[in-house]
């Protein structure tokens, strides 16, 4: 199949049409693919023909439309269950993705089983989906967590597992990949050992699918989750595989339409598998739109494809190992094409930041891995994930563009601006841009020369929650009454913001800053624009904040 377009990357790139637009004036790099993969063709086409020849609800109408909406739903079904090597397609229940489908476990099959001292093991490299439902759970059943440590090296500490083991677990919620770090798990060699414990077992398996084929039959797990918009099809639609026997012991989860057998006032009785646990209207198109992903899947090499992905992951590393102050966090023994860094000196929003004012789009941040990045000692970190579909010089673009930025900030020529001018100056060059390339290198400046809080002042009551990176704000008045503030920020970016606002609002009396619209000084510079939705809600936040203190300035 090497030669043909079953193999080709050339080809497969084309399949994607959401890849051949601009962001920013530059072409599209899109390189966050373990966030969400884009969507082929046929995937959009399905979903359209859906809509335009057979959109009806399923399973209840008796009219011609129904059954043609019916038959596809339940092929998708079926579609999904023989790629997943899944004879009984009845254990594989629509969810809205991995989060619901662990959630329902948590909800159905944990509350009915576990109970007060039974233990359950988490992952120190969980996604929060595999973390905060099984606390919620263990609060409500008086459950307790212990978690698998890794390795330094990020691959698993098997030996502290087995020691965990002998603990007797009831569950054991494993990652097939980590999303953050990208390492490869030995899925079923734990599963095997937890089963040999007496423990059952559920595997995320939302970062694994995209990359590699999974037989569920030999996995040996017990529950399995994954979403359909990691795995090139739509959002809002994923499933969970369980073991007959567990699944038919799970109380249904959510009462409604569809997964009644008969309902009366003095009782319901449930549908059987897999209805009596998809309360509601499902999402048709969605599944539909899944089965046509797997069904494109099944069409191309997908060895070739996973070769692909690893050759342009080893090209990035390549190509960014040479950067001054790239590295790499521990990924372990095996991974998938997924490059998590850090960039000395440079905070990881700034960078994505820089990064996608040239087309280029990463994820930054905790990747919703918060204890693993604790434990790693880091606020986040850069991710780009590479899908079948990128290219290698796509690989060299990241890097060529990461050592601009580098460069940029490290010329003596901006060592002697930091050190000579004022801050007014500093000010004023941010004033004075006229395009954003120059008012964004005026802005890393400035937010490069804001004088830090101290130690003390960076404490969780003066912490501002629904930013990016962390921020502290301290508001406070001076003897004359008129603002005093001071603030701080991880990212450069915000400290620009912040050093912004605080030259705007310091000296003004509570009444006078009332009247004042902040939102307004930054739109004066076109700055609001070119921030991400969340940053944008971070600076929004410091606002409020401001706010809030004048009118209550002895709160």
């Amino acid at each position: 199949m090497s030669n043909s377009s079953h193999s080709d990357p050339v080809r497969w790139r084309r399949d994607f049409p959401l890849l051949s637009q601009r962001v920013h004036g530059q072409p599209l790099i899109y390189l966050d693919n373990a966030a969400t993969t884009q969507k082929p063709r046929v995937v959009i086409d399905a979903i359209s023909r859906f809509y335009k020849t057979a959109n009806a609800n399923v399973h209840r109408g008796s009219h011609a439309l129904s059954a043609q909406a019916t038959t596809a739903f339940e092929d998708a079904r079926s579609t999904l269950a023989h790629w997943l090597g899944v004879s009984d397609p009845a254990c594989l229940i629509w969810t809205r993705g991995t989060t619901e489908a662990i959630n329902l476990v948590a909800q159905s099959w944990g509350r009915s089983r576990l109970r007060a001292g039974d233990l359950i093991l988490l992952m120190q490299s969980a996604h929060h989906a595999n973390i905060v439902p099984w606390q919620m759970l263990a609060e409500a059943a008086g459950a307790r967590i212990e978690v698998i440590p890794l390795q330094p090296d990020g691959d698993l500490d098997l030996d502290a597992y087995r020691l965990l083991l002998q603990k007797q677990p009831k569950l054991i919620a494993l990652s097939h990949v980590s999303n953050a770090l990208g390492t490869r798990y030995p899925i079923e060699q734990l599963c095997r050992l937890g089963r040999e414990a007496g423990a059952t077992t559920l595997v995320d398996g939302a970062q694994a699918l995209p990359h590699f084929d999974v037989n569920l039959s030999r996995l040996g797990c017990d529950f399995y989750a994954f979403s359909g918009h990691k795995l090139f099809g739509p959002s809002g639609i994923g499933a969970l595989w369980g073991r007959r026997e567990l699944l038919e012991d799970m109380p249904p989860w959510q009462g409604g339409g569809e997964m009644i057998h008969e309902v009366s006032f003095s009782g319901t009785s449930y549908a059987d598998l897999p209805f009596c646990l998809e309360a509601g209207t499902p999402n048709i198109e969605g599944a539909i739109g899944l089965a046509a992903a797997i069904e494109y899947l099944q069409q191309q090499d997908r060895t070739a494809m996973e070769r692909h992905e690893q050759t342009l992951l080893q090209h990035a590393r390549d190509c960014c190992s040479q950067l001054k102050g790239f590295r790499e966090l521990p990924f372990g023994s095996d991974r998938v094409s997924l490059l998590s860094f850090e960039l000395e000196g440079f905070h990881q929003q700034d960078v994505a930041h820089w990064l996608d004012r040239h087309g280029i789009a990463v994820r930054a941040g905790h990747h919703c891995a918060m204890p693993l990045m604790q434990s790693l000692g880091l606020p986040g970190s850069l991710r780009a994930s590479f899908a079948f579909y990128n290219r290698l010089d796509e690989a060299e673009q990241l890097a060529s563009c990461l050592d601009r930025l580098i460069q940029s900030q490290n010329t003596s020529a901006n060592v002697a601006f930091i050190e000579q001018n004022s801050s007014q100056k500093r000010l004023e060059a941010v004033y004075s841009a006229t395009d954003w390339s120059t008012r964004y290198q005026a802005l890393m400046q400035l937010g490069q020369s804001l004088p830090g809080l101290p130690d003390a002042f960076k404490q969780d009551c003066y912490r501002l929650h629904g930013c990016e990176s962390r921020v502290w704000l301290v508001p406070a008045l001076d003897d004359t009454g008129r603002l005093a503030c001071q603030a701080d920020a991880d990212a450069r970016i915000l400290r620009a913001l912040l050093a912004l606002l605080l030259n705007h609002i310091n000296g003004l009396t509570p009444a006078e800053l009332l009247s004042t619209d902040l939102g307004a000084v930054l739109d004066q510079l076109d700055i609001r624009r070119h921030l991400s939705p969340s940053k944008g809600n971070g600076v929004m936040a410091i606002i409020r904040a401001i706010e809030a203190f004048a009118r209550d300035p002895r709160s």
